[in-house]
């Protein structure tokens, strides 16, 4: 009978981990039906229409709110059946759709539908927005001149485009490759080149670097933007300077010094008179006609 009972059916141990894979499963798939997430880019200044994904029209009188997350800010965008400021003029909402009449730059940013049916249920879905905006003209950070041997560190800025562009960098008119291996023209330098950072480093630097730099910033909207050309020196340590200027400063300290021994061998700072006292006599009594001053000196 025990045998038959053993294999009737598996026993309780085998039946819980069962259940709790089963649970698992159906767990997983809920959370992946009541959340979802889309990415959505826009020309700046065009009409954009966000779709709330949560939104069930089987579910009776649902409530939803609609929120604006950008890096750490997080503010209400619709609640309590309307829109907060400063959207009640810029957007229609529907229960399946928020459309703006016009979209900026700012605009750019998460956008989060939740929405609570009966029985507690929740769903919710998130919009990422790109406002598209092309790069404007970068700014290419170049050290005018820098020594060979060291390390030299060259940067491309730029604030406006959206999404954040990439970068490329030309040494005289020629588009510099990502690896200077790969390339007759670059072989002989020895680079790092980031185009998401922009940042250019030499390391070490060399005689060959020396020419004209800009940078260019593009996004896939617009036209790439190009910097202004600056021109970078790579140069030797002048030695020889730096011994004669040490030279010439020794020569100065020399004479400094000799100087002041001359100055105190001549007794130009002697300080003989500051303890002499004036002494005055007293005179004696005489006629006016006869009167005269008879001692006045140093001691």
């Amino acid at each position: 009978m025990a045998g038959a009972a053993r294999r009737g059916g598996p026993g309780p141990r085998p039946r819980l981990l069962l259940w709790l894979v089963l649970l698992g499963a159906a767990a997983a798939s809920l959370v992946g039906a009541q959340v979802t997430s889309e990415t959505k880019e826009v020309p700046e200044n065009k009409p954009a229409d966000i779709p709330c994904s949560a939104y069930r029209s089987s579910w009776s009188n649902p409530r939803i709110e609609w929120k604006f997350q950008k890096g750490s800010s997080l503010v209400l965008f619709y609640y309590g059946g309307e829109l907060t400021e400063p959207y009640k003029n810029r957007v229609q909402f529907s229960p399946t759709t928020i459309h703006f009449n016009m979209v900026t730059r700012e605009d750019t940013g998460k956008y989060i539908c939740e929405v609570v049916g009966d029985g507690s249920h929740i769903a919710k879905s998130e919009v990422n927005l790109i406002v598209q905006v092309p790069p404007s003209k970068p700014v290419a950070h170049v050290p005018t001149s820098a020594t060979i041997g060291s390390k030299a560190v060259l940067r491309c800025t730029e604030t406006d485009g959206s999404p954040p562009p990439t970068f490329r960098w030309y040494k005289d008119s020629m588009l510099m490759p990502a690896n200077p291996k790969t390339s007759l023209t670059f072989r002989n330098s020895s680079y790092t080149l980031d185009p998401v950072t922009g940042e250019l480093i030499f390391e070490p630097l060399s005689g060959f670097d020396t020419g004209d730099y800009y940078c260019e910033a593009m996004n896939n909207v617009g036209s790439p933007q190009k910097s202004d050309v600056i021109h970078m020196e790579a140069s030797e340590v002048n030695v020889g300077g730096i011994v004669a200027a040490v030279v010439v400063l020794l020569m100065v300290l020399a004479l400094v010094a000799f100087g002041i021994w001359f100055a105190y061998s001549r007794g130009f700072f002697s300080s003989d008179t500051a303890g002499k006292k004036v002494i005055y006599s007293q005179p004696s009594h005489r006629s006016e006609g006869e009167f005269k001053q008879t001692s006045s000196f140093l001691v």
